[in-house]
């Protein structure tokens, strides 16, 4: 069947007859779940139950389980785990201690019917990543960083879990928090390059990845789920073929009021940013409308083209959660169906799950606790 390029939430912790309803004629790519949709092991997995019959396939159930400030599932359902940032440093191994801490969290989650996990992290952190993302990332340096990340993922994988690497084409730049801010990076093309978007490319074979709400000022005055210029970027210089997904499309960052302005976009030249074949982007040139089609006056109108706009500049499939249903059903109206692409990439993506390898828990916890010294959890 042909998927809807969303991925949608729940208000609680089942479906409302309306949900159903709507999830029915939507048929979404997939779900995500959040602390108010979790209550007991068995509640979650009726719920998951829900989303798949509701939808009519057996869709992707996703979730924010990094470990850290960002968990959704707690005790009793899960352990409480450091932040990243704090794990890698502990570890006397890294790459390995990620691995086994992915494959534990991916146990968990596949207990309960979750089959895809918001991580890993690709982020690299620097002296000025604010401190929402910098004790989320696994470390400063770009190798280091990817190395980390594969393992990581390789960890949901080898548990039944699809990793969605984040937040593409790189976050770590970021000196506001863009659930509230849009943020700026500034650094030049070359620099991005050779050190954020570096740590993406090595991981370009990853089955989905989330996109950056960042303005790379070298490159588009868009943020990067809006941007054409960026995901050209993101797909034929990093490589990266699978499956985009955005970042939540109500954060704050893609509600700014300057993306309601017209902008200068910049002349697009070999070394600072990819030129495009369409859309006029050879020299610069004044844009006459609003680059989200935010409109402040009718906020569920506003979500639909915003997801639209993220759609048409590249991405496979809108996240839009935290909203009323009438929002949510502009956004399945405005977002439609999966492309060609999108949908193959999809089905590759959904591919990945499988039967995971029974697990010695008890053996793993120990490998773990050694190599951290005996400080694993938070």
């Amino acid at each position: 069947m042909r998927f809807g390029a969303t991925i949608l939430d729940a208000e609680g912790l089942r479906l409302t007859a309306d949900e159903k309803a709507l999830f029915r004629e939507a048929a979404p790519f997939g779900f995500i779940l959040f602390a108010r949709n979790i209550e007991s092991a068995d509640q979650v997995r009726a719920l998951c139950d829900d989303f798949r019959a509701a939808s009519g396939h057996d869709c992707l159930i996703t979730i924010d389980q990094e470990g850290g400030r960002v968990q959704r599932l707690r005790t009793p359902l899960a352990r409480e785990w450091r932040p990243a940032l704090d794990h890698v440093e502990a570890a006397s191994d890294p790459m390995r201690a990620m691995y086994l801490r992915a494959r534990l969290i991916a146990a968990e989650l596949h207990d309960l019917g979750i089959d895809s996990n918001c991580a890993p992290l690709a982020d690299v952190a620097g002296a000025g990543t604010h401190p929402f993302l910098r004790n989320r990332c696994y470390g400063s340096d770009a190798a280091d960083v990817a190395a980390i990340a594969r393992a990581c993922a390789e960890g949901h994988l080898d548990g039944g879990v699809v990793p969605v690497m984040k937040h593409i084409p790189g976050h770590g730049r970021s000196t506001m928090d863009s659930h509230h801010d849009l943020p700026h990076v500034s650094a030049p093309a070359e620099v991005l390059r050779a050190e954020d978007f570096a740590a993406f490319a090595q991981l370009r074979d990853l089955p989905m990845a989330m996109t950056a709400h960042l303005v790379y000022d070298a490159f588009d005055p868009r943020p990067a789920t809006l941007s054409p210029v960026m995901m050209q970027v993101i797909r034929q210089e990093l490589g990266y073929d699978g499956l985009v997904m955005t970042d939540d499309i109500s954060m704050k960052a893609l509600w700014a009021p300057e993306l309601q302005q017209p902008v200068e976009r910049p002349s697009l030249d070999r070394g600072e940013a990819p030129s495009r074949q369409t859309g006029g982007l050879s020299s610069t040139k004044r844009e006459g409308r609003a680059l989200s089609g935010l409109r402040p006056d009718d906020p569920d109108m506003a979500a639909g083209a915003i997801a639209r706009a993220s759609l048409d500049a590249g991405c496979d499939v809108a996240l839009f959660c935290n909203s009323s249903l009438a929002a949510r059903a502009a956004v399945v109206e405005a977002a439609g169906c999966m492309t060609d692409a999108a949908q193959r990439r999809a089905e590759a993506a959904l591919a990945c799950r499988q039967t995971p390898a029974a697990l010695d828990t008890e053996a793993v916890e120990a490998e773990l606790s050694a190599l951290m010294g005996g400080q694993v959890y938070g």
